[in-house]
């Protein structure tokens, strides 16, 4: 169990590495997560310092989820004895979900993360790359209907566990149960987002909307 549990240990390592937080110090010393929601995820990292800081912190967030899940598994550790019970299906799941934990709650800065969209994403580029480009298309048409990112996270999530389960059960249970298991997570860390929606709080990204009325009386167009 030796090698497994170092595995598990160096992909949460490796997911505690927060994108915005490299971001954040080339940018000058930057925490977002002083800013805007506080939340240290792409989506604030886009609100509060603008296109290019948010694409490096997503490259980096769904780089350290493929490196967890497509590499770790498959090192040649030295001193760790391998586990034979252990199958390379539940180790690569595993490690996923390690690299998940690591970004929502990183070692490395005081346990206060993002909520995990990013780097899941680069775990399932490893676990199952076939849907990755059906579940971008939805998350973005749901934008552009809607206007919320976190209503587009949310209902891409449930989306993942849906297909797989209609398409490849009950072959690749372990993955339809990681995919069900961080649609439930993406719902539970997206609470306040539901809350602010219930409310009419919620920030709207209305330039995106296909079908949004500009006001009449608006400068911008974007009350």
């Amino acid at each position: 169990m030796l090698d497994p549990g170092i595995k598990i240990l160096l992909s949460y390592l490796i997911g505690s590495i927060m994108g915005s937080m490299i971001m954040g110090y080339l940018r000058g010393g930057v925490d977002i997560r002083t800013m805007g929601s506080g939340n240290a995820g792409s989506t604030n990292a886009l609100r509060t310092q603008g296109w290019l800081f948010a694409v490096g912190v997503i490259v980096i967030d769904v780089g350290k989820g493929v490196f967890a899940t497509g590499v770790v598994p498959g090192l040649n550790l030295p001193f760790s004895g391998v586990d034979p019970a252990i199958t390379a299906e539940w180790l690569t799941i595993s490690c996923a979900a390690a690299a998940v934990a690591g970004h929502v709650w990183p070692v490395w800065h005081k346990f206060k993360g993002g909520k995990g969209a990013a780097t899941l994403i680069g775990t399932i580029i490893v676990l199952a790359p076939e849907i990755v480009l059906p579940l971008l298309l939805i998350w973005a048409w749901m934008l552009v209907l809607f206007g919320f990112v976190g209503l587009a996270t949310m209902i891409t999530g449930i989306a993942a566990p849906l297909y797989l389960g209609l398409t490849r059960l009950p072959h690749d249970q372990m993955l339809f149960y990681y995919c069900l298991a961080m649609a439930l997570y993406m719902i539970y860390s997206h609470r306040a987002n539901i809350s602010r929606m219930r409310a009419g709080t919620e920030p709207k990204n209305t330039r995106l909307m296909i079908f949004h009325k500009k006001p009449k009386n608006s400068s911008d167009g974007n009350s």
